[in-house]
């Protein structure tokens, strides 16, 4: 068996994308035949790192191609092996192929070598795409731009020339911060969300990250309170703009925000009037539409010549901004426009390329704060840094910060998550076996009914509403007491196919709920069906992730139509016009990410494959408030999943060292 004949059967074998045997004979077809760079030593770096782009890393170390990446593959051992030994003449170890890729014309060798366009550009021991070298790079350029002085950027509201140096002013800061922040100091004595707030007021970028209930939106809030309230008779002019990455999420940011404002402007006796303001900011967006998507094209409408009209950018779940989105985002943000990112560092990163919150906060746990940062936060917000948090690990750490204790996750469900971030099998067994007072269930060797009774059990409550009659006049505020209900409980899933994956689960779990009454299916469109959107459609204004119910028409008998969340309000899709869609009583782990459920459900599957590691648990149990039930056909495949860590390969924290 030749070389490609052998990469075509892994292709077609399910081992690797089909993608990168094209992609390898592609790159090779650059350069005459009989080049060394038309050889297999290039496709088979082609093909790994096509691959490894496909499962979410933004380049291939050259020391992983030089020994054995079967593990980051997912292969055996035996697999690597045998397709080097088609591969013929190989370079040995890492200096011999950093040499042949020097040599390739394919190639770029940066810095030094000469731009022409190539395709692949090797860096640091690192080979890329082109494509997510240049976002790579843009990131990190902005990055070091944003965090490089206190006295940052410029605003357009007074001073000389009608602009002035936009830094903070320790005095008013903490006068303000003392105004907002009026709950006992936690936490060790230490109100990290305080300092958060003060540190977030030096800079361009501010980082701000934690688990579930550390407080993250109300931190936001308070700084949004706190930077209107520093632009004294100019905060209407305070131009601020809140997006995240789907459009539960965006929902969940601007309602959070709405409310903590609201109480915030009762507490302030009309100090400030943030409930104006916060009309002002108008509603939440998803990163697609505050960049201006357009259809059939990678480029946004904003971009450096044509950047967003912003002075605040917000941006929650961060953690699910893949490096391309993140690149994009901080090419069209203005240069004196401030950026807040808010995410949890521990969640899964996002389905494509890159890790971007986990490179920026990477080290966040340790502080790492510098003299000067804890001075000014002492002075700005009247907290002093406890020495084990203090060092000098670079200009990023001093604009970042953890939340580190939650306010919400104090429990057996906090306590399990917490143990699952630790890579502590053990604890987390034993958290899932102790009584919880219902909060926490463990069944060890579930089947497959022991889930379709739950689903039925956790989605009657939402089905039981929507058989209700609604009256026309009343109907968008029933759709949105729907839409509430059916958020009570979900079946999040760690794989799509197989037994206990999203694809057949979802059409057994329809099936059931039929069976009980509580559907009536009529074809793919039928009353009560959750769905989610597969792809943007800028048509009709939803996008990838949004998930709607299928409800009646008021206005046209028999006609349906999908109910979105939008904010407090409801907005609303002709079902017929919606092509790009899934059903959603089902849904895997990734796409829960920016939503929670009052009862979640986390199925594993009979076997742990390398998808499967501890970011992806976490993330499905800090998806639940109130319970949370874990279903695994084999007791072993936890543990297992607990141990595992994902890693993802990329040169972005190189770069901003």
């Amino acid at each position: 068996m030749s070389f490609y004949e052998h990469i075509d059967m892994l292709a077609e074998g399910g081992m690797q994308r089909r993608l990168g045997p094209v992609f390898a004979r592609f790159v090779t077809s650059l350069v005459p035949d009989g080049s060394q760079a038309a050889g297999t030593p290039m496709a088979l770096a082609c093909l790994l790192l096509s691959e490894l782009e496909g499962r979410g890393h933004s380049c291939l170390q050259l020391s992983a191609l030089a020994g054995d990446p079967s593990a980051m593959l997912g292969w055996g051992e035996e697999d690597w092996q045998s397709l080097c030994a088609e591969a013929g003449d190989l370079p040995q170890g890492l200096a011999a192929w950093h040499e042949f890729l020097q040599s390739c014309p394919q190639v770029l060798s940066w810095p030094g070598g000469a731009d022409k366009g190539q395709p692949l550009v090797l860096a640091g021991g690192r080979l890329y795409l082109r494509r997510y070298w240049s976002d790579e790079n843009t990131v990190a350029d902005a990055v070091r731009a944003r965090t490089g002085s206190e006295k940052w950027g410029r605003t357009p509201f007074s001073g000389e020339n009608g602009v002035r140096p936009h830094f903070s002013e320790p005095a008013l800061v903490r006068e303000w911060l003392d105004r907002l922040f009026t709950h006992a100091t936690r936490e060790g004595g230490v109100d990290w969300q305080k300092i958060a707030c003060a540190v977030a007021t030096r800079g361009g970028l501010a980082v701000i990250t934690g688990g579930p209930g550390t407080g993250k939106t109300y931190t936001v809030a308070r700084l949004l309170a706190l930077l209107f309230a520093m632009e004294g008779e100019h905060a209407g002019q305070l131009r601020v703009a809140l997006a995240a990455p789907t459009g539960k999420a965006a929902a969940r940011l601007k309602q959070a925000i709405d409310s903590a404002l609201e109480d915030l402007e009762q507490s302030l006796q009309a100090a400030l009037p943030l409930r104006e303001l916060a009309e002002r900011m108008g509603g939440a967006r998803t990163l697609h539409s505050l960049l201006g998507a357009r259809p059939d094209t990678r480029a946004f409408r904003h971009n450096a010549g044509n950047p967003l009209d912003v002075d605040v950018l917000i941006v929650d779940e961060a953690s699910m901004v893949h490096l391309e989105m993140m690149a994009a985002l901080l090419d069209a943000l203005p240069p004196g426009a401030r950026l807040i990112l808010l995410g949890d560092k521990d969640q899964l990163a996002s389905v494509e390329a890159g890790s971007v919150l986990g490179d920026l906060c990477h080290d966040a746990q340790a502080g790492g704060y510098s003299a000067a940062t804890a001075a000014f936060v002492e002075a700005a917000s009247g907290q002093v840094i406890p020495p084990e948090f203090l060092g000098n690990a670079g200009a990023l750490a001093q604009q970042t910060v953890m939340l580190r204790q939650s306010r919400r996750f104090g429990g057996p469900i906090g306590q399990l998550a917490i143990a699952v971030n630790n890579g502590d099998a053990e604890a987390a067994r034993t958290v899932l076996r102790a009584d919880s007072g219902g909060q926490l269930h463990w069944n060890e060797a579930a089947q497959q009914e022991d889930m379709l009774r739950l689903a039925v059990e956790g989605y009657r409550p939402f089905l039981e509403m929507v058989r209700q009659d609604a009256s026309a006049a009343g109907h968008d505020a029933w759709a949105a007491s729907v839409l509430s209900a059916f958020e009570g409980f979900r079946l999040l899933c760690a794989v799509r196919e197989g037994e206990w994956g999203v694809s057949g689960l979802n059409e057994s779990i329809a099936q059931r709920l039929e069976e009980h009454g509580l559907l009536k299916r009529r074809g793919d469109w039928y009353v009560g069906r959750p769905v989610m959107v597969t792809r943007n459609d800028y048509a009709t204004g939803v996008y990838n992730g949004d998930i709607g119910l299928v409800l009646p028409d008021p206005a046209r008998s028999g006609s349906l139509r999908v109910y979105f969340s939008d904010g407090g309000k409801v907005r609303s899709v002709l079902a017929t016009r919606l092509r790009n869609v899934e059903t959603a009583f089902a849904m895997t782990v990734h796409k829960s990410q920016g939503s929670e459920f009052s009862h979640t459900v986390l199925v594993l599957p009979r076997e742990a494959p390398s998808v499967l590691a501890r970011e992806l648990v976490y993330t499905g149990i800090t998806r639940a408030r109130q319970r949370f039930t874990l279903l695994t056909p084999n007791p072993g495949v936890l543990p297992d999943a607990i141990r595992r860590r994902t890693e993802r390969t990329s040169g972005l924290r190189s770069l901003l060292a």
